[in-house]
């Protein structure tokens, strides 16, 4: 996925959950639009250079734009848009760069199915598959981490998959790593332990969990491979 006109920026402070105020090289002050629920302490921190997509309309209208990309403490630029990794998916999907659903040429965004919501249903022939998506910044020491804060919607979507999964479908969750600085992947105990102990017990009933990192740079993101996935 390609980004579009990105401005240069500065964080200056995390004015509330979806707001960071910020400055330009003319110390020009400015709020954008957060578009992750996410602590991300590590990333969102006074002086850290950042990148922002302008935009007039919803949901960024009383902001100068959407926050986009942040560099780390090493310098590499993180992702911090929870709603791309959908279409870094998606986009991967389409090219066929996800090997695990490669014989699945029918794929649907947003599939609904009975009080199910599905990021992706997939279909070949008789044979379907759900995946669900979710956005993992937090990487500590190689090992990123899931989720950043306490997530009962992440719960909620575990048990649908297992459910889809219990009613023949082949059902999958993606944690999409919006960096390349990650040699593993494990759940986020000190956030919330019962993450890891619903992802053990959905894994067992069938549901794949898998991992993939990204690149990313001030012109695209793009998955680039898998990452282990540690229980």
């Amino acid at each position: 996925m390609k980004f579009a006109n990105l401005r240069k920026g500065l964080v200056v402070r995390r004015l509330n959950r979806f707001v960071v105020e910020a400055r330009d090289e003319a110390g020009r002050m400015f709020p954008l639009h957060l578009a992750n629920s996410g602590r991300l302490r590590e990333l969102i921190v006074p002086g850290r250079e950042l990148r922002y997509e302008p935009c007039d309309g919803d949901p960024c209208r009383k902001t100068a734009g959407r926050l986009q990309l942040l560099r780390n403490e090493a310098g590499l630029w993180v992702c911090i848009d929870a709603v791309i990794p959908n279409a870094v998916v998606g986009e991967a999907l389409g090219d066929g760069a996800l090997e695990a659903f490669r014989d699945y040429p029918e794929v649907r965004r947003e599939h609904t199915m009975g009080d199910s919501r599905l990021d992706f249903f997939l279909s070949n022939g008789g044979q379907h598959a759900a995946i669900e998506v979710k956005s993992v910044t937090l990487v500590e020491s190689g090992v990123a981490l899931f989720p950043d804060a306490p997530t009962e919607r992440g719960l909620k979507h575990l048990h649908e998959l297992a459910r889809l999964c219990s009613e023949g479908l082949r059902a999958a969750v993606i944690f999409l790593i919006q960096r390349e600085d990650a040699l593993r992947f494990t759940p986020n105990d000190r956030t919330q332990p019962e993450f890891r102990a619903k992802l053990r017990e959905v894994r067992k009933l069938g549901v794949q969990v898998l991992a993939y990192d990204c690149r990313v740079t001030e012109r695209e993101i793009r998955l680039r491979q898998p990452v282990p996935v540690e229980l």
